[in-house]
């Protein structure tokens, strides 16, 4: 399942290790200003990406939007995202009505289910 995309809003010029790490340094936007059609296509891309590189039970794709033709380009796929209270795992899961207790379990209850399919293909 895709979450809702997030858009940043660095404090300083560029999202560098302050911007990203102080706490009120930058902006978050959950879900991303994106037209629906925008934040469909970016949501699919996302599940392809994690798909394709088989990333587990949960990952971060992260994406910057061509503002002159509205087109993304995959700048990293993060296979272990942070979850702490700045990550953005947890801002996109509340904004989707997750919790983050919730997420956890998800996250949890998903990996124990692809090992067990692992496990059964071997």
């Amino acid at each position: 399942q895709a979450l809702p995309a997030v858009e940043i809003v660095p404090g300083n010029e560029i999202y560098d290790y302050e911007s990203k790490y102080t706490a009120g340094m930058s902006q978050y936007l959950v879900p991303a200003p994106l037209e629906p059609e925008q934040a469909s296509r970016l949501a699919e891309i996302a599940v392809q990406v994690q798909h394709t590189l088989r990333l587990g039970s949960y990952g971060r794709i992260d994406f910057r939007l061509d503002e002159r033709d509205g087109s993304f380009s995959c700048l990293e796929a993060n296979s272990l995202p942070g979850l702490t209270a700045t990550s953005l795992v947890p801002k996109s899961a509340g904004a989707a009505g997750i919790s983050f207790p919730e997420l956890c379990e998800r996250i949890a209850l998903s990996a124990v289910r692809g090992q067990s399919a692992a496990a059964a293909r071997a």
